[in-house]
C-alpha cells in the first residue's frame, strides 16, 4: 500500500513538473507586430490607426496562452494624419502627458472553440476595467536565426466612454463625429525568452 502511494505521488510530481516545463515565456517582437484599432467616423466610415510603441510578454503552454501583459505608449498613436494624432494625444482624448501608458494584465485564461480567452485588467486614461480578449496562437517555429517564435492574433471591442474618452460633436444630419465602440486588434510575433 505504501509503495502505491509513493508511486502515485511520484507520478503526480512528474506530471506537475512536466506541465510546468511545457509553459514557455515569449517576448513580443515589435518589428513584426501591430496593435491597431478602428472607430466609426461621422457614421459613414471607419477610421483605422495603430500604436507604434508597445512591449509585452506571454506565457504559452502548447496553443494556450496562460498569461499575458502588455504596455502601449499612448503618445505613439498613429492614424496617418498629424493634426488628428495631436488631437488624440490631447486632453480631449488620451491626455497622453497625464496618462502615458495603456496596459493589459491577464488574471485568468480559458480555452474555448480552439482559442484562448484571456480575462484581465485593461487600464486606459487612468481607468481600469476587466476585459476579455480572445487570442489564437500559431506556431511555434524556428526562425532564420534559430530562435523559437510564435504568432498571436487577438481582437475585441471596448466602449471608449467607459474609460473617460467622451469628446464628441453632433452632426447636423444626425449621429456624431466619433463612435463609442472601438475595435482593438493585435497581430503579433513573439520570441521565446532565453
Amino acid at each position: 500500500m505504501k509503495s502505491n502511494i509513493a508511486f502515485s505521488s511520484l507520478l503526480t510530481t512528474f506530471a506537475l513538473g512536466t506541465s510546468a516545463l511545457a509553459a514557455d515565456t515569449y517576448n513580443i517582437d515589435p518589428a513584426h507586430s501591430s496593435v491597431g484599432f478602428g472607430v466609426s467616423h461621422m457614421v459613414i466610415n471607419t477610421v483605422r490607426g495603430k500604436f507604434n510603441q508597445f512591449t509585452g510578454t506571454v506565457t504559452v503552454d502548447g496553443k494556450e496562452v496562460k498569461d499575458a501583459k502588455g504596455t502601449i505608449q499612448a503618445k505613439s498613436i498613429d492614424t496617418g494624419v498629424a493634426n488628428r494624432d495631436n488631437h488624440l494625444r490631447s486632453p480631449d482624448f488620451f491626455d497622453a502627458e497625464k496618462f502615458p501608458t495603456i496596459t493589459f494584465v491577464s488574471k485568468k485564461s480559458e480555452t474555448k472553440d480552439g482559442q484562448t480567452i484571456l480575462t484581465g485588467d485593461f487600464t486606459m486614461h487612468g481607468v481600469t476595467k476587466e476585459l476579455s480578449l480572445p487570442v489564437k496562437v500559431k506556431g511555434p517555429i524556428k526562425d532564420m536565426m534559430g530562435m523559437q517564435r510564435i504568432g498571436l492574433e487577438g481582437k475585441t471591442e471596448i466602449n471608449r466612454k467607459d474609460y473617460g474618452l467622451t469628446w464628441n460633436k453632433a452632426l447636423e444630419t444626425g449621429g456624431v463625429v466619433v463612435g463609442d465602440e472601438v475595435e482593438l486588434q493585435i497581430n503579433a510575433e513573439a520570441t521565446k525568452a532565453k
